[in-house]
C-alpha cells in the first residue's frame, strides 16, 4: 500500500469517527428518537409512531413530552396541561386552567366515550390546589385509556426526557406533533 492510499484511508477513518462522535453527542444532549407504545395519545400519536424528542426545547402548556415513568422503567408520552403554579380543573368535559376554559382541539370526542374526561380538580386528584414548582401535570389525549397525572401525580422537570417536535413515522404523516 502506498503512502497516498494510507493517507486516504486515515482521512476516511477520521471523518467516520468524527461523524459518529457528533451523532452520539447529539443523541445524548440534543435529541432522542422515541417509539410510541400504546394508545394513550390517540389520535395525535398512534402505537408504533416514531417521534424526535428535543432535549433542549422549552416546555410550554399543551406541548407533548416524553418522560421517565414514575412507577417503572418505561418512558411515557403525554401532553403538558399544568405548569408550575397552575390550578387545573375539569368540569363537564371542559378544561379550566387558572379559571380560564380551554378548547382541547387535540381530543377526538367521536372515538371516545360520551364523556371524555371525568370531572376532577387538582385538590381532589393530588391533594394540592396548584402545580408545585419544578413539576408538570400531564394528561393523555385518549383520556379514557390513559395512565397520567390523574393516577400517578405530578411529573418532575428532572424526569423529562424531551419535548416531541417531529413525528418521523409513518412517513406519509410526517409533521410537527402539536
Amino acid at each position: 500500500m502506498n503512502i497516498g492510499t494510507k493517507k486516504e484511508i486515515y482521512s476516511w477513518l477520521k471523518t467516520i469517527g468524527l461523524t459518529l462522535l457528533i451523532a452520539l453527542l447529539c443523541r445524548m444532549f440534543i435529541f432522542e428518537p422515541i417509539t410510541v407504545e400504546g394508545v394513550s395519545m390517540s389520535p395525535t400519536l398512534e402505537n408504533g409512531n416514531k417521534v424526535i424528542a428535543s432535549k433542549i426545547s422549552t416546555i410550554e402548556r399543551f406541548d407533548v413530552i416524553i418522560f421517565n415513568a414514575p412507577e417503572n422503567n418505561k418512558k411515557y408520552i403525554k401532553r403538558v396541561i399544568g405548569l408550575p403554579g397552575d390550578k387545573i380543573e375539569m368540569k363537564d368535559d371542559v378544561l379550566f386552567v387558572n379559571g380560564k376554559a380551554f378548547k382541547e382541539k387535540y381530543i377526538n370526542k367521536e372515538i371516545q366515550a360520551n364523556k371524555v374526561t371525568e370531572d376532577f380538580s387538582l385538590k381532589d386528584t393530588t391533594g394540592v390546589t396548584a402545580v408545585p414548582d419544578g413539576y408538570f401535570f400531564v394528561l393523555g389525549d385518549n383520556r379514557v385509556k390513559s395512565m397520567d397525572s390523574r393516577s400517578f401525580g405530578f411529573i418532575s422537570k428532572g424526569s423529562v426526557v424531551g419535548k416531541s417536535i417531529f413525528r418521523i413515522y409513518p412517513f406519509t404523516e410526517f409533521g410537527i406533533t402539536n
